[in-house]
Protein backbone atom coordinates (compact mmCIF):
# COMPACT_ATOMS: atom_id res chain seq x y z
CA UNK A 1 0.00 0.00 0.00
CA UNK A 2 0.81 3.67 0.01
CA UNK A 3 0.24 5.51 3.29
CA UNK A 4 2.73 8.66 3.36
CA UNK A 5 4.51 10.13 0.46
CA UNK A 6 6.65 13.33 0.09
CA UNK A 7 6.63 16.62 -2.18
CA UNK A 8 9.01 18.69 -1.07
CA UNK A 9 9.48 21.02 -3.98
CA UNK A 10 7.92 24.82 -4.02
CA UNK A 11 4.61 25.78 -5.46
CA UNK A 12 6.37 27.31 -8.50
CA UNK A 13 8.32 24.31 -9.38
CA UNK A 14 5.38 22.42 -8.90
CA UNK A 15 3.34 24.51 -11.79
CA UNK A 16 5.85 24.03 -13.95
CA UNK A 17 6.23 20.48 -13.95
CA UNK A 18 2.94 19.68 -14.72
CA UNK A 19 2.03 22.56 -16.58
CA UNK A 20 -0.73 23.60 -14.57
CA UNK A 21 -1.53 26.45 -12.03
CA UNK A 22 -2.48 27.10 -8.53
CA UNK A 23 -5.59 28.61 -8.15
CA UNK A 24 -6.31 28.80 -4.61
CA UNK A 25 -3.09 29.93 -2.80
CA UNK A 26 -4.33 29.55 0.25
CA UNK A 27 -4.29 25.90 -0.20
CA UNK A 28 -0.68 25.51 -0.91
CA UNK A 29 0.79 22.78 0.68
CA UNK A 30 4.69 22.37 -0.43
CA UNK A 31 7.13 21.42 0.59
CA UNK A 32 6.00 18.62 2.60
CA UNK A 33 7.80 15.45 4.30
CA UNK A 34 5.19 13.38 5.75
CA UNK A 35 1.95 13.60 3.63
CA UNK A 36 -0.60 11.65 5.25
CA UNK A 37 -4.13 10.51 4.86
CA UNK A 38 -6.98 12.83 5.80
CA UNK A 39 -4.67 15.88 4.26
CA UNK A 40 -5.83 18.11 1.57
CA UNK A 41 -2.95 17.74 -0.72
CA UNK A 42 -2.39 18.95 -4.29
CA UNK A 43 -3.84 16.92 -7.23
CA UNK A 44 -4.77 17.36 -11.16
CA UNK A 45 -8.02 16.14 -12.00
CA UNK A 46 -9.03 15.03 -15.79
CA UNK A 47 -11.89 17.35 -16.04
CA UNK A 48 -9.24 20.58 -15.11
CA UNK A 49 -5.27 19.51 -16.16
CA UNK A 50 -4.63 22.61 -16.05
CA UNK A 51 -5.59 23.39 -12.14
CA UNK A 52 -3.73 21.90 -9.42
CA UNK A 53 -6.45 21.56 -6.84
CA UNK A 54 -6.46 20.33 -3.47
CA UNK A 55 -8.09 17.22 -2.36
CA UNK A 56 -8.34 15.34 0.94
CA UNK A 57 -6.68 11.47 0.90
CA UNK A 58 -9.12 8.83 1.36
CA UNK A 59 -11.63 8.29 -1.58
CA UNK A 60 -15.18 8.49 -0.18
CA UNK A 61 -17.63 7.01 -3.21
CA UNK A 62 -20.38 9.52 -4.33
CA UNK A 63 -23.09 7.20 -3.24
CA UNK A 64 -21.76 6.63 0.78
CA UNK A 65 -23.95 7.00 3.37
CA UNK A 66 -21.47 9.26 5.04
CA UNK A 67 -17.98 10.45 4.77
CA UNK A 68 -16.69 8.04 7.33
CA UNK A 69 -13.56 5.30 6.26
CA UNK A 70 -12.21 7.03 3.38
CA UNK A 71 -10.16 4.42 0.89
CA UNK A 72 -6.62 5.53 0.68
CA UNK A 73 -5.41 2.61 -1.98
CA UNK A 74 -7.70 1.24 -4.62
CA UNK A 75 -5.83 -2.16 -6.27
CA UNK A 76 -5.35 -1.31 -10.23
CA UNK A 77 -6.37 -5.05 -10.66
CA UNK A 78 -9.68 -4.52 -9.44
CA UNK A 79 -10.76 -0.52 -10.07
CA UNK A 80 -12.58 -0.88 -13.17
CA UNK A 81 -15.05 -3.72 -11.00
CA UNK A 82 -15.32 -2.63 -7.83
CA UNK A 83 -18.12 -0.23 -7.37
CA UNK A 84 -15.88 1.63 -4.49
CA UNK A 85 -13.93 2.94 -7.36
CA UNK A 86 -15.42 2.06 -11.08
CA UNK A 87 -17.24 5.31 -11.84
CA UNK A 88 -13.86 7.07 -10.75
CA UNK A 89 -11.86 4.88 -13.11
CA UNK A 90 -14.27 5.60 -15.75
CA UNK A 91 -14.77 9.26 -15.18
CA UNK A 92 -12.09 10.88 -12.50
CA UNK A 93 -8.79 9.73 -12.41
CA UNK A 94 -6.00 12.02 -11.32
CA UNK A 95 -2.49 12.50 -11.23
CA UNK A 96 -0.89 13.02 -7.54
CA UNK A 97 2.02 14.23 -7.68
CA UNK A 98 5.01 13.29 -5.00
CA UNK A 99 8.77 13.02 -5.03
CA UNK A 100 9.18 10.18 -2.86
CA UNK A 101 6.73 7.61 -0.67
CA UNK A 102 7.19 5.67 2.71
CA UNK A 103 7.23 1.89 3.77
CA UNK A 104 7.13 0.06 6.63
CA UNK A 105 9.46 -3.01 7.22
CA UNK A 106 9.09 -5.37 9.83
CA UNK A 107 12.56 -5.99 11.77
CA UNK A 108 13.69 -7.47 15.36
CA UNK A 109 13.37 -4.18 16.71
CA UNK A 110 9.98 -3.09 14.74
CA UNK A 111 8.70 -1.60 12.16
CA UNK A 112 11.19 0.37 10.21
CA UNK A 113 10.09 3.34 7.55
CA UNK A 114 12.07 3.42 3.97
CA UNK A 115 11.59 6.28 1.93
CA UNK A 116 11.34 5.23 -2.13
CA UNK A 117 12.45 7.80 -4.41
CA UNK A 118 14.31 8.30 -7.80
CA UNK A 119 18.07 8.97 -7.02
CA UNK A 120 18.03 12.62 -7.73
CA UNK A 121 14.51 12.82 -5.55
CA UNK A 122 12.95 14.25 -9.34
CA UNK A 123 8.78 14.72 -9.06
CA UNK A 124 6.14 11.79 -10.85
CA UNK A 125 3.20 11.64 -10.20
CA UNK A 126 1.26 9.00 -9.10
CA UNK A 127 -1.68 7.48 -10.81
CA UNK A 128 -5.16 8.43 -8.61
CA UNK A 129 -8.69 8.50 -8.74
CA UNK A 130 -10.88 11.13 -7.33
CA UNK A 131 -14.74 11.41 -5.88
CA UNK A 132 -17.13 14.28 -4.70
CA UNK A 133 -19.31 12.95 -1.75
CA UNK A 134 -22.55 15.56 -0.89
CA UNK A 135 -24.21 14.67 2.36
CA UNK A 136 -27.93 14.45 2.46
CA UNK A 137 -28.64 16.11 5.68
CA UNK A 138 -27.67 18.59 7.77
CA UNK A 139 -24.85 16.14 9.79
CA UNK A 140 -21.25 17.61 9.20
CA UNK A 141 -18.89 14.74 9.10
CA UNK A 142 -15.15 14.76 10.43
CA UNK A 143 -13.54 12.95 7.42
CA UNK A 144 -10.21 10.97 7.86
CA UNK A 145 -9.19 12.05 11.54
CA UNK A 146 -8.54 8.36 12.90
CA UNK A 147 -5.58 8.63 10.13
CA UNK A 148 -3.58 10.85 11.58
CA UNK A 149 -4.59 14.00 9.10
CA UNK A 150 -5.38 16.35 11.74
CA UNK A 151 -8.79 18.18 11.86
CA UNK A 152 -6.49 21.87 10.65
CA UNK A 153 -6.64 19.86 6.81
CA UNK A 154 -10.70 18.91 7.27
CA UNK A 155 -13.23 21.53 4.84
CA UNK A 156 -14.22 23.82 6.60
CA UNK A 157 -17.77 25.02 4.40
CA UNK A 158 -21.11 22.84 3.72
CA UNK A 159 -19.86 22.22 0.04
CA UNK A 160 -19.67 18.76 -1.39
CA UNK A 161 -15.88 16.69 -0.18
CA UNK A 162 -13.84 16.10 -2.58
CA UNK A 163 -11.72 12.83 -2.08
CA UNK A 164 -8.72 10.71 -3.99
CA UNK A 165 -7.09 7.84 -3.29
CA UNK A 166 -3.77 5.83 -5.14
CA UNK A 167 -3.75 3.45 -7.33
CA UNK A 168 -0.94 0.45 -6.33
CA UNK A 169 0.15 -2.44 -8.34
CA UNK A 170 2.55 -5.54 -7.92
CA UNK A 171 6.02 -4.47 -6.42
CA UNK A 172 9.15 -3.60 -8.78
CA UNK A 173 12.13 -5.46 -7.86
CA UNK A 174 13.03 -2.56 -5.57
CA UNK A 175 10.06 -2.46 -3.36
CA UNK A 176 9.29 -6.46 -3.25
CA UNK A 177 11.85 -6.11 -0.62
CA UNK A 178 10.01 -3.82 1.16
CA UNK A 179 6.45 -4.65 0.81
CA UNK A 180 3.89 -6.74 -1.57
CA UNK A 181 2.49 -3.07 -3.21
CA UNK A 182 3.73 -0.32 -5.02
CA UNK A 183 2.20 2.97 -5.44
CA UNK A 184 1.57 3.43 -9.62
CA UNK A 185 4.40 5.85 -10.86
CA UNK A 186 3.14 7.05 -14.12
CA UNK A 187 5.88 7.31 -17.11
CA UNK A 188 6.19 10.90 -18.01
CA UNK A 189 5.50 11.08 -21.24
CA UNK A 190 1.73 9.42 -20.46
CA UNK A 191 0.74 11.12 -17.48
CA UNK A 192 -1.87 12.93 -19.38
CA UNK A 193 -3.37 10.00 -20.85
CA UNK A 194 -3.95 8.40 -17.79
CA UNK A 195 -6.45 11.51 -17.67
CA UNK A 196 -7.81 11.11 -20.82
CA UNK A 197 -7.54 7.34 -22.51
CA UNK A 198 -11.04 5.28 -22.37
CA UNK A 199 -8.57 2.22 -21.65
CA UNK A 200 -5.88 3.05 -19.79
CA UNK A 201 -5.53 -0.33 -17.63
CA UNK A 202 -1.82 -0.83 -19.73
CA UNK A 203 0.05 2.07 -18.10
CA UNK A 204 -0.59 0.68 -14.22
CA UNK A 205 2.72 -1.78 -14.43
CA UNK A 206 4.76 -1.49 -11.78
CA UNK A 207 7.76 1.36 -12.86
CA UNK A 208 11.26 -0.07 -13.33
CA UNK A 209 13.40 -0.27 -10.82
CA UNK A 210 17.24 0.99 -12.14
CA UNK A 211 16.73 4.80 -11.41
CA UNK A 212 15.03 4.23 -7.72
CA UNK A 213 16.45 3.87 -4.61
CA UNK A 214 15.59 2.89 -1.14
CA UNK A 215 16.66 3.77 2.42
CA UNK A 216 15.97 3.98 6.11
CA UNK A 217 14.43 7.02 7.67
CA UNK A 218 13.34 8.21 11.39
CA UNK A 219 11.02 6.44 12.90
CA UNK A 220 9.32 9.91 13.61
CA UNK A 221 8.01 9.44 10.25
CA UNK A 222 5.23 7.25 12.05
CA UNK A 223 3.45 10.67 13.38
CA UNK A 224 1.65 12.38 10.77
CA UNK A 225 1.85 15.62 12.65
CA UNK A 226 5.52 15.59 12.15
CA UNK A 227 6.46 17.30 8.61
CA UNK A 228 9.93 18.59 8.77
CA UNK A 229 12.74 18.30 6.44
CA UNK A 230 14.86 15.73 8.61
CA UNK A 231 12.57 12.85 8.06
CA UNK A 232 13.77 12.42 4.48
CA UNK A 233 17.56 11.96 5.99
CA UNK A 234 19.01 8.47 5.53
CA UNK A 235 19.57 7.12 8.97
CA UNK A 236 22.22 4.47 10.11
CA UNK A 237 20.92 0.62 11.15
Amino acid sequence: MCGRYTLMVEPAALEDRFDSEITDSAAVSTPRYNMAPGQQLPVITGDDPETIRHLEWGLVPSWADDDSGGLINARAETIAEKPSFRAAYERRRCLVPADGFYEWVETSGGKRPYRVAFEDDRVFALAGLWERWESTDETTQSGLEAFGGGLEDAPTDDGPLETFTIVTTEPNALVSELHHRMAVILDPEREREWLTADEPQDLLEPYPAEEMRAYPVSRAVNDPSTDEPSLVEPVDL
